[in-house]
């Protein structure tokens, strides 16, 4: 006969340190670094940028709009490149959704990977409402240099909690830390007090994680372009519940058997690697010239160097070795039928048979016209993936941080390339002042698909002047972009 204790004492505890630890820097933080304020900028221009050439692909504008048809908004938050004008719970998941939607914006690669410049989606919606709202009430609106705050703490949440806890091992999707990161910045956009923070952060902790299923073989598909909209509006909606007095959760990671360390890491508790500060922003990762999953992109880069000595010599290939890093093996090398563009971007050996055939690599080459080509598979039944372990060790080396890929491809005369070493993509930290000017022109060729060249032009010099950027209210940019 049992004679143990079932009764749980209910005493309320203190809140989790890791919800203070991010309510603090949200709230009480003053960021200092010229470096992550400038960085920032090219963020936002870049995520804007990527949200405007989204809009050429009717996947992604398929989903966009008021649930409702007709739908109206009298104070709300535009859309970028569109007349919508949503509320900011609906505005986060098309923001969000737009920025996401060809893997084309920046980076995080750690334990955990990801893309910071997802919570723009909560970003851009809640500062957009707050402005309009408070130029009704006669107040002033938030200014861009507001936004870019919010940015880098936004980086930093997602950055520091990816550097040391691996969602992914455990089978669940990197946008629970997109809804983590949302939720805080998106509280204090709406006005929220240090507590609320906390209180909403318990909320978004407790929704768990979502399951990693549809980023990989064979289950790919484009939930995973709104994923992170999706994780966007959630915070949103939980920072909204917050404020409406909805109570938090003081032990939401740490309560025994319920709490997310127990349910969701299977014992083990959330490591913070380093304090909060400006770090993931000063380091964040561009995607500048290929729209490619970013364990990849040095592969590219590794393809379009060898295109020219191999282009004419497609037959007389025997076999192509990729050298990388255990990431990429791990999640993009897949072989067998690739069914539609999320399956392909996801996949490193298609990524390199393409920039081999092409000498590039754009979001068109991953639609279904374009990938009939029966020269991809040839080539990517030709590929061998294998890990180096170096290159592995380098990727998580705080120092380095490389992301690295070699290519060799090797004739059936016996003959052979050398073999292509690039350890950093040109949107890495080491590469910046030859990556920064081509962002800049990515920018301007991307919102050159959608708006008059006058209308280019005059963005663009607004995010070549740092100090009138960062002064501009949030609604007029967003007014920029209108169309």
């Amino acid at each position: 006969m049992s004679t143990h204790n079932t009764v749980d004492e209910n005493i309320r505890p203190a809140p989790d340190a890791e919800l203070v630890c991010i309510a603090d820097y949200v709230a009480n933080k003053s960021i200092s670094s010229e470096l992550a304020y400038t960085t920032a900028s090219h963020c936002l221009m870049d995520a804007l940028g990527c949200a405007i050439l989204a809009l050429q692909y009717p996947a992604c504008t398929k989903l966009l709009g008021p649930i409702i048809p007709g739908t109206f908004v009298p104070t709300g938050a535009r859309i970028p490149g569109t007349s919508f004008i949503l509320d900011p719970i609906l505005a986060a998941f098309n923001i969000g959704a737009l920025v996401r939607w060809l893997d084309f914006n920046d980076t995080w690669l750690a334990a955990e990977w990801g893309h910071p410049s997802d919570n723009l989606g909560a970003i851009l919606a809640t500062a957009d409402y707050m402005s309009r709202k408070q130029i009704d009430e006669g107040k002033e609106p938030l200014k861009i240099k507001d936004i870019l705050t919010a940015m880098i703490k936004a980086h930093e949440i997602q950055g520091v909690l990816a550097l040391e806890n691996s969602f992914n091992r455990l089978g669940y999707d990197h946008v629970i830390l997109v809804k983590i990161a949302s939720t805080a910045v998106a509280t204090h956009l709406l006005g929220g007090s240090w507590q609320q923070i906390v209180d909403a952060l318990s909320q978004a902790w407790i929704d768990g994680a979502c399951l990693r299923t549809y980023r990989h073989a064979p289950n790919a598909g484009p939930r995973k372009s709104w994923a992170a909209g999706d994780a966007t509006s959630r915070a949103v909606r939980l920072a909204w519940l917050t404020l409406q007095g909805e109570m938090g959760y003081p032990s939401a990671l740490s309560v025994k058997k319920w709490g997310f360390n127990d349910t969701i890491l299977r014992g083990q508790s959330l490591r913070l690697a380093r304090p909060f500060d400006a770090y993931v922003m000063e380091n964040v990762l561009f995607k500048v010239s290929f729209p490619a999953e970013f364990h990849a992109q040095t592969a590219v880069e590794c393809a379009i160097q060898l295109h020219p000595k191999i282009k004419d010599k497609l037959d007389a290939i025997e076999r192509i070795e990729i050298t990388t890093q255990e990431s990429a093996v791990r999640i993009i090398s897949k072989s067998g039928p690739l069914y539609n563009p999320a399956d392909r971007d996801h996949c490193i050996q298609y990524m390199v048979a393409v920039a081999l055939l092409q000498g590039d690599l754009t979001a068109d080459h991953y639609e279904d016209a374009f990938a009939k080509d029966p020269r991809i598979d040839q080539l990517r039944e030709k590929m061998i993936v294998q890990e180096d372990t170096q290159f592995s060790k380098d990727y998580l080396d705080p120092d380095k941080r490389s992301i690295a890929n070699a290519i060799q491809i090797y004739f059936k005369d016996g003959s052979k390339t050398e073999k292509v070493t690039v350890e950093y993509p040109i949107g890495h930290r080491r590469r910046r002042d030859e990556g920064i000017p081509l962002l800049y022109k990515k920018f301007e060729e991307n919102m050159a698909m959608h708006y008059p060249k006058d209308k280019v032009q005059e963005i663009v010099a607004l995010f070549h002047d740092q100090h009138a950027l960062e002064a501009m209210p949030v609604n007029e940019l967003m007014d920029k972009f209108a169309k």
